[in-house]
């Protein structure tokens, strides 16, 4: 999505962390993805280091925002939901129902699941106040934090587990968002065997 906002030219290339591939390896050893690797050889590897990596790159779009504290809060509210946000809600619901099947981890547990949903409910609550106190969700122009709160949300509204009727605020944010050209790509990805809601790509859900 921040490649697609600052208007970059790029190839995706699809890599399976449970594939275990070493030439994957050779790019980042922890295994995981998203890496970048530019035409001149440079390889950055995580969310967080490509997004810093970009901004600096490619300044023709601010992502982390304008002044000192509107850049800090940025990354306060991206860390929010790399984390916080990871650890309360996508991994009890999102791993639990999708990835634990690839790992090879057994059968989901219903009650991590029910948990995620239900401090899902939270986070919602805290995406509907940021909305209504600004135009996006770090302030009056698209930043990362909005970024990296709709790439987690349109992974569990893939699978129909986001509750859209229960905070019209952050409702209202989401559709602004998938109507961007940046999310256009995301909500027309599918996933072999799993269906999405029929809303799922309609910014006016």
């Amino acid at each position: 999505m921040m490649l697609k906002e600052k208007n970059i030219e790029f190839e995706l290339v699809q890599e399976n962390p449970w594939d275990r591939n070493l030439d994957f390896f050779a790019l980042n050893p922890a295994g995981e993805v998203p890496v970048l690797v530019e035409d001149n050889g440079t390889v950055i590897s995580g969310a967080y280091a490509i997004a810093e990596y970009l901004e600096e790159a490619y300044p023709q779009l601010q992502a982390f925002g304008g002044d000192t504290a509107q850049r800090a809060e940025v990354r306060r509210l991206v860390d929010w939901f790399d984390h916080k946000f990871d650890y309360e809600v996508t991994k009890n619901v999102l791993f639990e129902k999708a990835f634990k099947h690839y790992f090879g981890e057994g059968e989901p547990n219903s009650a991590a699941i029910r948990a995620g949903k239900q401090n899902l409910l939270y986070h919602l609550d805290y995406i509907g106040y940021l909305a209504g106190e600004r135009y996006f969700l770090a302030g009056d122009s698209l930043t990362l934090a909005d970024l990296a709160a709709a790439a987690h949300l349109s992974a569990l509204d893939y699978l129909g587990d986001v509750p859209w009727e229960y905070n019209k605020m952050a409702h209202n944010w989401y559709a602004l968002m998938k109507s961007r050209p940046s999310m256009r790509g995301i909500l027309g990805e599918r996933v072999r065997g799993v269906r999405p809601p029929a809303y799922y790509e309609n910014p006016d859900f």
